[in-house]
């Protein structure tokens, strides 16, 4: 299941810069979205294995954006206790996906877990050299990304792609979003599922146009890339997909629609 952090708002300014006004406009106005500023959703997948209790990203926490941070309230709505949880899978490492590991004393929200990100993803915004080499805007996510490290540096389990994370969850290589984006394929039950984090941001726009680069992208060649082969893959196989930033409860399937794909819902 999901379990909504809230909401973001980006300016659409920042989201797609280099998209003609001409060619986006009319996308956005044909698919009910904003000129402006997009407001995605954040969901947080929970999912129940045997003794094993895991969140796929913890969220932003109290210190990103006012809409953000409502993990913990919806935890508990869930019947979910953060002491139970006994491991954090990272998809990657912005702010609305990690800075929800420390609550406003800077104590850890999840005592008792494990945690697990890529060995890439880890030494990309732990490298003191990263502060200088990203654009002013960015330095605040390796700040607040070194900072919520610390915490966990204790606990933290470094994985590669093609690596079996927890038992039937595998690591599965979607680079471009950031260096070591990650989405994690859990087999089980009646269909395989394959939560994607950010490798595909919108409903509509990820998977009518893949091509189109993103500001949020930290590689916007690869990430357009990654959503392209992605697609391709998701749209032939029988897997369900649980976008962070989908719509509502962001479950459902790809399906190929002429030359480009659609989502459909859960």
């Amino acid at each position: 299941m999901t379990i909504s952090d809230g909401h973001l708002s980006l300016p659409m300014a920042f989201l797609y810069p280099d998209v003609p006004k001409e060619e986006l406009e009319p996308f956005l106005v044909a698919n009910g979205l904003p000129a402006n500023v997009l407001t995605p959703d954040c969901n947080v997948t929970a999912f129940k294995r045997g003794d094993r209790v895991v969140l796929f990203d913890v969220g932003s926490g109290s210190n990103f954006m006012k809409t953000a941070g409502r993990l913990g309230e919806n935890l508990a709505e869930a019947g979910i206790d953060p002491a139970s949880v006994t491991d954090v899978v990272f998809t990657h490492a912005h702010p609305d996906h990690l800075w929800g590991v420390t609550d406003d004393f800077d104590e850890l929200v999840f005592p008792s877990a494990a945690y697990h990100i890529s060995q890439t993803e880890w030494d990309f915004w732990s490298s003191a050299e990263t502060l200088t080499k990203v654009p002013p805007e960015r330095q605040s996510f390796v700040v607040g990304a070194q900072s919520r490290f610390k915490f966990i540096e204790d606990k933290v389990n470094f994985i590669k792609p093609g690596q079996e994370v927890l038992s039937g969850v595998e690591a599965v290589d979607t680079a471009g979003h950031t260096p070591g984006h990650l989405s994690f394929l859990v087999h089980g039950g009646s269909e395989p599922t394959l939560i994607i984090g950010d490798a595909l941001s919108n409903t509509a726009i990820s998977f009518a146009h893949p091509e189109w680069r993103t500001g949020s992208d930290h590689d916007q060649e690869m990430g357009a890339k990654t959503r392209a082969a992605l697609l391709d893959r998701l749209a032939g196989d029988k897997v369900t997909i649980i976008g962070y930033h989908f719509n509502h409860t962001g479950i459902g399937h790809a399906e190929r629609r002429g030359s480009a794909y659609a989502f459909i819902p859960a």
